[in-house]
């Protein structure tokens, strides 16, 4: 839209989205002396980040510098090196690498700021130069929602709270998911009970993870005064003498020009829920709509930064994960259960196709190209009764209607489960032997499964392999698994200063791009859990301070 004068509202930076990344943009613009404002378009404040583990990848940061937990530049980069393998510019990732400590140092200046590590969360690829098998990943601590006051209600829900007010972290979840096999799970299990108890009598209302997160950041903003508004979807982008000048939002019904006066900045998320976009960009396979991510996430800021002239990139990759879909609709994530000992998933052929405790962008990559969608996870009874699956606590019955709609099949014999779930019985009795003669010598030479500290992160500890066991013993269990995502991780093309570039390479100024409405720094791989919020936090805060300094003024700014 090119259309000079007429604001309804003029801020210095004008934010779109309220994630993780353009919370932590506003922040940065604040403290910079700039005027700041979120639009957001969804009712509910915190977008993609509020419904995710809320796992924060940034190395170097001072929660992991607070614990000893440091890194030398080069370790990092090399890491870093290895992933992207020249798909990413070397300057985007110094400019995550150099900028990341900052930007959570200028977060933890707030008093509502507040993490933790969650050690032994290995890096994804541990094994790589640079990679950190104890992990980098910090998680924001526990947070009691009533603080919000009037704002609680606009707050997103997320999954990472349990029945009857129970609240579990990270290393909570890892723990639990070995309550029938550890003390340390059993123990777990008893503060699970304690804080129900707690909750009970306190009334307090605790949310963790992304829900944490993005309640930690909204206090935050409280404080600096800034404002957000929400059901106020941005319909285009305002183009004055070719620079992006600000935005029009619908709002309260009306229709309104706000003017950016340093930029705007798009943190609108993916295309998870545009299915015309799905089908024109993502593999076969992986275009169904399993996606996790905010319902928002509808690729607003990917089509309105390609209307003004924006490249776009890795726009066929997705933050793959592997899953399975709950009667009910929802998408439940795969996440330690891939790594259950007496398990295997196998493609249509009956036969295994790759690491099934690999990270999970790794696994789905692997499974789309060999065509296996969709795959099916077979496990034993004893497996059934000692992990949890799907939501489903280690021995509870399977609800009836798992097996109704198809997702779920249970047969004595793997012959007959075979049939059930239409792959050759000889293939799927030869692929369990193969892999039960693994598990006795506990070494898988044909995937390597276990062989990584990410694999056995969510192992059992009891075994030689914590990834491998034999499977004996029925009724054998099937789950059909489908190609989810966290999100899309393609978008827009940016440079080190989070402005959006053209085609050639040139800056659509006063544009910038943060989260997963940009290609992402990290290109078809995956740090480390919380490598994609981390990077929207830094180059949220790289772009506020690059449009603060654009003028000159800085913090001289003053504010409108």
């Amino acid at each position: 839209m090119n259309d000079a004068g007429g604001w309804d509202h003029e801020y210095d930076l004008v934010i779109v989205g309220s994630g993780g990344g353009g919370m932590a943009a506003a922040l940065t613009a604040h403290d910079e002396g700039l005027s700041a404002l979120i639009v957001e378009k969804g009712k509910k404040f915190g977008g993609s980040t509020a419904i995710s583990g809320g796992g924060i990848w940034i190395p170097n940061n001072p929660t992991l510098k607070a614990r000893g937990h440091a890194d030398s530049r080069e370790s990092i980069r090399a890491y870093l090196d290895r992933l992207t393998e020249g798909r990413v510019p070397a300057a985007r990732l110094d400019a995550f690498v150099d900028n990341g400590p900052a930007a959570m140092e200028l977060l933890c200046r707030s008093r509502w700021m507040k993490f933790f590590w969650t050690k032994g969360y290995a890096d994804y690829h541990p094994e790589y130069e640079g990679g950190r098998p104890l992990g980098r990943s910090i998680e924001a601590r526990p947070f009691d929602t009533r603080k919000l006051g009037d704002d609680e209600r606009y707050q997103r829900p997320n999954s990472m709270k349990g029945p009857l007010g129970l609240w579990i972290t990270a290393k909570d979840y890892h723990d639990l998911a070995m309550a029938k096999r550890t003390w340390t799970g059993r123990r777990a299990s008893l503060v699970a009970a304690w804080r129900v108890s707690s909750n009970m009598v306190r009334r307090r209302h605790m949310a963790t993870g992304g829900r944490a997160l993005a309640a930690r950041l909204r206090m935050a903003l409280k404080d600096a005064g800034i404002p957000l508004w929400l059901k106020s979807p941005m319909t285009e982008l305002v183009v004055e003498d070719g620079r992006v000048a600000g935005v029009v939002v619908e709002r309260d019904g009306a229709t309104l020009r706000v003017r950016g006066r340093r930029g705007v900045l798009l943190a609108t998320g993916g295309f998870d829920h545009n299915q015309q976009m799905r089908d024109r960009y993502l593999p076969k396979g992986g275009q169904e709509d399993f996606a996790m991510g905010a319902r928002e996430n509808t690729g607003d800021g990917i089509r309105a930064g390609e209307s003004v002239g924006a490249a776009l990139d890795l726009m066929d990759d997705a933050w793959w994960m592997p899953a399975v879909r709950h009667p009910a609709g929802a998408t439940i994530p795969l996440l330690s259960e891939r790594c259950i000992p007496r398990s295997v998933i196998v493609g249509q052929d009956g036969r295994r196709f790759t690491n099934e405790s690999a990270p999970y962008v790794n696994f789905v990559h692997d499974q789309l190209e060999g065509g296996h969608v969709p795959c099916w996870f077979v496990m034993d009874a004893k497996a059934r009764a000692r992990y949890p699956f799907a939501q489903i606590l280690p021995g509870a019955p399977i609800p009836k209607a798992f097996y109704e709609a198809g997702i779920a099949f249970k047969a004595d014999t793997l012959a007959e489960l075979a049939g059930r779930i239409g792959v050759p019985a000889d293939a799927l009795k030869e692929t369990v032997e193969t892999f039960n003669r693994y598990a006795r010598e506990g070494k898988d030479p044909e995937f390597g499964r276990g062989d990584s500290a990410y694999d056995r992160y969510y192992g059992d500890p009891n075994l030689k392999n914590p990834n491998l066991d034999v499977i004996e013993g029925g009724p054998y269990h099937a789950f059909r698994m489908e190609v989810g995502d966290l999100g899309t991780k393609g978008g827009l093309v940016s440079d080190e200063h989070a402005r959006v570039l053209r085609g050639d390479g040139t800056v659509i100024e006063g544009l910038y791009v943060t989260g997963n409405s940009s290609a992402s720094v990290m290109g078809n791989e995956y740090a480390g859990p919380g490598a994609t919020i981390g990077p929207a936090i830094v180059f949220g805060y790289i772009a506020a301070r690059h449009a603060a300094a654009s003028a000159g003024s800085g913090k001289a700014a003053g504010r409108s």
